[in-house]
């Protein structure tokens, strides 16, 4: 029987019992999830005592994705260079830290959308914290994109392009330059929190100048539609929504735990609604 949690404060909103759940049913496995609610100044002590629990691995979530690595025995080479980590797993070699975002984002988009990466696309990145540094990366992999990351401090887009093996390649530019720009991208990533529940009618920036056809990508999964996509679909975008990403994520960090390899996709349907509460 295995024993997964997830570490981080607040947790009580999570889905992620919810999600594992099913893909323990789906694998035909025992097991359960916990959530471990750990305030700040609490920390350290906290997950020096998870370490101890008799748990086979634990997601990572806001805001201790850095701050874990120092507790961890070992990282792998992705997260490493992300300096992030959001799964962790209890193996012979100690607790070894992993990092399931960018893969997550990635694989959740392309089974959406399997033509978008047949040809060289120009990709908008919003935002520069730990989500959108995971979805850089894995965007950096593909051989043909061309990547312009906006935030409204330009100095931390450029140390995140800086660090994530991005220079040359990729530029750093202002939201005001975004817009401006925002029919030339063929897809559109909005990683940061704004929009998301209680402050649903935000959004980011404009898509007044927005094509018809661009993929727009939100990550926020509460509410499933943001005011950023509903203003994209108004322009006539194709849409991918943020909880895909999540199922995807943690359809990955379930593969590191268990070596099983469950799937996303049927369970889309069930999790959509379950989210708007029917």
């Amino acid at each position: 029987m295995y024993t997964f949690g997830l570490a981080g404060f607040p947790v009580g909103h999570s889905l992620s019992p919810w999600i594992h759940g099913q893909l323990m049913k789906q694998t035909g496995v025992e097991g359960d999830y916990q959530l471990f609610e750990i305030k700040p100044e609490d920390f350290d002590e906290q997950i020096s005592e998870m370490k101890n629990r008799d748990l086979d691995g634990f997601n990572v979530t806001v805001p201790y994705k850095e701050k874990i690595i120092p507790h961890l025995d070992g990282v792998d080479a992705s997260a490493a260079q992300l300096g992030a980590v959001n799964t962790v797993k209890r193996t012979s070699e100690g607790w070894i830290g992993y990092n399931t975002d960018g893969t997550g984002f990635l694989h959740s988009l392309q089974a959406r959308f399997p033509d978008l990466f047949e040809q060289e696309i120009n990709v908008l990145l919003l935002g520069s914290g730990g989500a959108a540094r995971g979805i850089f990366d894995a965007l950096m992999k593909q051989a043909e994109v061309q990547v312009d990351v906006a935030n409204r401090t330009l100095s931390r887009a450029e140390s995140m392009i800086a660090e994530t093996g991005g220079a040359g390649i990729a530029r750093a530019v202002s939201f005001d330059e975004a817009e401006q720009a925002a029919g030339e991208y063929d897809l559109i990533i909005q990683t940061t929190t704004v929009g998301m529940s209680p402050n649903e009618d935000t959004s980011i920036l404009s898509l007044q100048n927005l094509k018809e056809g661009t993929v727009v990508s939100d990550i926020v999964y509460r509410p499933v539609m943001t005011t950023f996509l509903k203003e994209a679909e108004q322009k006539g975008a194709r849409l991918h929504f943020g909880h895909e990403m999540l199922l995807q994520q943690a359809v990955y960090a379930f593969q590191i735990w268990t070596d099983l390899e469950p799937e996303a996709r049927p369970l889309l349907e069930k999790f959509e609604r379950k989210l708007k509460g029917e």
